[in-house]
């Protein structure tokens, strides 16, 4: 696949989806400042999977200007039961790597599910992607916006408030639209 179709796609989501319903109010100032990284991989191998997070940690490591990176999937992981795994087992070699406390793994998929919800529910779609995404976050970053956002805890319930407003139809048609 195309890895600039890909990333393209991806922009168009982050925008439009991410921004546009403000599902991330943090998104914005790194989109604008085009500090995010976006990694587009083919693979469908667990451990080459692991590889690549391992690797853009280090590369933020080395990158202080990079505020996150997307590891995009344009062909694997499309199994949303076996993409879970993977974010499990990367978890894992996070904390294994000594990145815990460092760097986190956001997951986003197609067929984002929260558990015991049903996948009809627009709630999912604060975290349906266009692709299966793996997205590495400082935690330092994340904690400094945070700190500087009223009331934090609150933005998931807005976000499912907001889906479930907008309600199936809309939420699928705006996804689709990002391809």
């Amino acid at each position: 696949m195309d890895q600039e179709l890909v990333i393209a796609q991806t922009k168009r989501w982050i925008r439009e989806i991410v921004i546009g319903l403000n599902f991330c109010p943090f998104a914005n100032q790194e989109f604008k400042n085009d500090t995010i990284k976006y990694l587009v991989t083919e693979t469908k191998d667990m451990s080459l999977a692991m590889q690549f997070l391992i690797r853009e940690c280090v590369y933020l490591d080395q990158h202080e200007e990079t505020a996150t990176t997307l590891i995009i999937f344009s062909e694997g992981f499309r199994d949303f039961d076996e993409y879970l795994y993977l974010v499990n087992l990367c978890e894992k070699l996070i904390r294994k790597q000594r990145y815990e406390g460092i760097y986190q793994v956001a997951s986003f998929h197609p067929d984002y599910t929260f558990e015991g919800e049903d996948p009809d529910d627009p709630a999912n779609y604060t975290n349906r992607s266009i692709y299966p995404m793996l997205h590495i976050l400082r935690e330092e970053q994340l904690e400094n916006a945070l700190d500087k956002f009223p009331d934090p805890y609150t933005i998931p319930e807005k976000n499912i408030a907001l889906a479930r407003q907008k309600g199936l139809k809309q939420m699928q048609a705006l996804r689709a639209a990002c391809l």
